[in-house]
């Protein structure tokens, strides 16, 4: 069995936390990410950030600079493929929508699981928000498998899932599936993964990504991962962020999922994402 760590005991200093839900998210203040002692800090804030799934911040000035220097302390940075090739800093993912362009992210999913080491982490910036909506919604998917039948989660452990780019940025980018698969294969990943900080077992399909449970019939694994991609639409494992400029949301993507959701159109938001690459999702039995 993985050992599971006590998340209450995990240090968070003197950080000013305030807990958002009993099962994710939390508010930490007086902090300035972009700060030159920020590195003092960081211990603090990734226990917070194990301990709470997502975590947020208000009120930060960050230069594009600021934001990629305070995510490297977390781990190495990737480059998205969506990120355009002569962008100054291209560990920066802009994500802007407005009358022009109508908000697609709203899905519950968690970040690039179609590469081979998923995302560590993701952390967003705001830097235009409409005057209403356009809130993240983020469900603890630890709590998303407690919540199965101990016969479904034994039967899900045993099972491998593929995550495939080509489902959601084939039509983005402009590309053939064939051409992205080139690149960027599909990928085999376990469908309940080990959190490799915690030991959390969490569920790891979402609706992005996943294309199909491997050695199931094309209903059988359909079926199932509607079953399990419905298991983060419970609001008793949910937080929900209202944003405003220059607020910081950053969450843990090998336990939460997320969603944005696209409500504000014609209104415009532009948000910026550095990403910390992750390593390569295992189950312990």
């Amino acid at each position: 069995m993985a050992t599971v760590i006590d998340k209450s005991g995990l240090d968070t200093g003197a950080l000013d936390v305030q807990p958002m839900t009993p099962a994710i998210g939390a508010e930490i203040y007086g902090v300035d990410l972009g700060a030159d002692d920020i590195a003092e800090r960081i211990p603090e804030i990734r226990a917070a950030l194990l301990r709470y799934g997502v975590i947020f911040f208000r009120d930060q000035q960050l230069t594009q600079e600021q934001h990629i220097a305070f995510a490297r302390h977390f781990g190495e940075l990737e480059i998205h493929p969506a990120t355009p090739k002569s962008q100054a800093n291209p560990e920066v993912l802009r994500i802007a929508h407005g009358p022009d362009s109508r908000g697609s992210e709203n899905n519950w999913h968690s970040d690039v699981t179609w590469r081979e080491c998923p995302s560590l982490g993701s952390i967003l910036y705001a830097r235009e928000v409409p005057p209403v909506g356009g809130d993240t919604l983020f469900a603890n998917m630890h709590l998303a498998y407690e919540r199965l039948s101990e016969q479904m989660q034994r039967f899900c452990e045993g099972l491998t899932a593929v995550h495939d780019i080509a489902r959601v940025f084939a039509k983005r980018l402009g590309k053939s599936v064939e051409e992205l698969h080139e690149k960027y294969p599909p990928m085999r990943h376990p469908v309940i993964r080990t959190h490799p900080e915690t030991g959390e077992r969490a569920i790891y399909v979402n609706t992005g990504f996943t294309s199909h449970i491997e050695g199931l019939s094309k209903t059988e694994s359909d079926w199932l991962l509607q079953h399990l991609y419905a298991t983060a639409m419970d609001v008793e494992i949910q937080c929900r962020f209202r944003w405003r400029e220059n607020s910081i949301a950053f969450w843990d993507n090998r336990v939460c999922q997320h969603l944005a959701v696209s409500d504000y159109f014609p209104a415009r938001r532009v948000m910026e994402r550095v990403t910390i690459a992750g390593d390569r999702p295992y189950f312990t039995p």
